[in-house]
């Protein structure tokens, strides 16, 4: 159980805020998310510095600090940091980029846009290339386990010789776990999988040493399990990654999906109360598990993705309604997995969080 004295901190910053930190906190960056309309650099550039660094890190520099930069239409640039209590070490290996501190390990993978993704196979490829790699990375630095997944790709709903784009993704995803000889089941992270306009596949990750704990929705079947009509190949994730001793829950991208099935299609309003039922199912089964409360709605940020961004006003309305004026959400436009759902969300509930504007 938490700890007290956890060895990952998360933070949701403003750009502007998060240049503002003191460079102590600057040099115990884990890695990062980045959102922004443009990719201008300007977080790589401004929040780390490599003046920043101490002189061994600097002495020791090999590649540029994790940053998975997600490029589509938000209303404010903004951050989410995962912070070490340790300087970590840095690192970059074929198409990855990392950093770890003997207790976690934080990687983006980013492919080269040189790369052809667009015929039924590569993106297939593509994705099993990309799994394979973080797998071995993992494997020679002794990271064995695995807690959180972002993964982002263009046209994920685009049809290419009668194959979805998003399955094709699946596809590689569960071909990478086969090789790697990886659980399929038990031990999955936290994940989700999102279209947007002006990416090539960029894949987020964070991984560690102590074991998580998967936590599953019984509102709805494990997406590990479910039927041939969604793909050939089921997604490869859990509802829910608790770790305990950080006092930390991911819980994946949820959408409007009970048993397997979308409800609700075309109302983004029903959406939005059935996707925030599932996320608190998620919630209690986690309390549940540790026979606890500690997680509830005042430590939870809510990345809200639509899939118009014309839809913001009223599913954040809704969700103000549900969880009161004071729930944190950041919204950004994508595309979902599923062409029937207009939104998925997906939270972080942490004890040490801190959301600044």
């Amino acid at each position: 159980m938490y700890t007290e004295t956890p060895s990952l901190y998360f933070r949701h910053l403003s750009v502007p805020v998060s240049i503002e930190q003191p460079e102590i906190l600057k040099k115990q960056v884990l890695g990062a998310i980045y959102f922004s309309n443009t990719n201008k650099g300007e977080l790589q550039l401004n929040l780390f510095p490599l003046s920043s660094l101490a002189k061994n890190q600097r002495d020791t520099w090999t590649g540029k600090i994790p940053i998975l930069q997600v490029i589509t239409t938000v209303d404010n640039a903004f951050c989410e940091i995962f912070l070490s209590v340790n300087n970590p070490s840095l690192g970059e290996k074929g198409d990855i980029s990392y950093s770890h501190d003997g207790k976690m390990l934080f990687g983006v993978f980013k492919l080269p846009r040189t790369t052809n993704a667009t015929n039924v196979n590569s993106l297939q490829s593509a994705t099993a290339s990309a799994y394979h790699q973080i797998f071995t990375l993992m494997d020679e630095l002794q990271y064995p386990l695995t807690y959180r997944f972002w993964n982002y790709m263009r046209d994920i709903n685009g049809m290419n010789r009668g194959l979805e784009r998003y399955r094709q993704f699946n596809l590689g995803r569960q071909e990478a776990y086969r090789a790697c000889g990886r659980e399929l089941k038990s031990e999955l992270p936290a994940a989700c999988a999102l279209g947007l306009e002006e990416t090539t596949l960029s894949i987020g990750f964070l991984a560690g040493r102590t074991r998580s704990l998967a936590i599953e929705n019984p509102r709805q079947i494990s997406a590990y399990e479910y039927p041939d009509e969604y793909g050939p190949r089921s997604p490869t994730f859990t509802r829910g990654c608790l770790l305990p001793e950080e006092g930390i829950l991911f819980i994946s991208g949820t959408a409007s999906i009970v048993g397997h099935q979308t409800l609700h299609a075309e109302d983004a309003i029903a959406q939005t109360r059935e996707t925030l039922a599932n996320i608190q199912a998620v919630i209690d089964e986690a309390n549940s598990r540790l026979n606890s409360s500690c997680f509830d709605s005042k430590n939870i940020l809510y990345r809200v993705y639509v899939r118009h961004f014309s839809y913001k006003s009223v599913v954040e309305k809704e969700m103000q309604r549900i969880l009161g004026h004071e729930m944190k959400a950041m919204f950004v436009k994508a595309d979902i997995c599923r062409q029937d759902l207009l939104l998925e969300i997906e939270a972080t509930v942490c004890l040490t969080s801190e959301i600044s504007d």
